[in-house]
């Protein structure tokens, strides 16, 4: 069974840093189309970073310039670099890999704090 496992979410104070990962398993992310997305309480979900397999990443101008994302093939991780961080930035953050129609899936979500 395919899974995503997200970690490195907490509590930091605005203009701080996190880096968030997300570890597959049962699946390869090489080929995998990975994202990050966020929801906020009251908030609808919505997309952060993307970076496609073999195309280069794309961001929500919300983060553009602060956020950086990036796989590592060899421990099949992808990363969500979070640097300048803005209490408008607090929500639960979810990694998504898809490969067509084959497959689509979700972490379980890692809660991002930013303290004033």
């Amino acid at each position: 069974q395919a899974q995503l496992e997200e970690s490195g979410g907490g509590l930091v104070q605005a203009g701080g840093s996190l880096r968030l990962s997300c570890v597959a398993s049962g699946r390869t992310l090489s080929t995998s189309d990975t994202a990050w997305f966020r929801q906020a309480p009251g908030k609808e979900r919505e997309f952060v970073a993307r970076i496609p397999p073999g195309g280069g990443p794309i961001y929500a101008d919300s983060v553009k310039g602060r956020f950086t994302i990036s796989r590592d093939y060899r421990k099949n991780t992808v990363f969500l670099q979070m640097n300048n961080l803005k209490v408008e930035d607090t929500a639960v953050y979810y990694c998504r890999a898809r490969l067509g129609s084959t497959y689509d899936l979700w972490g379980q979500g890692t809660q991002v704090t930013v303290s004033s």
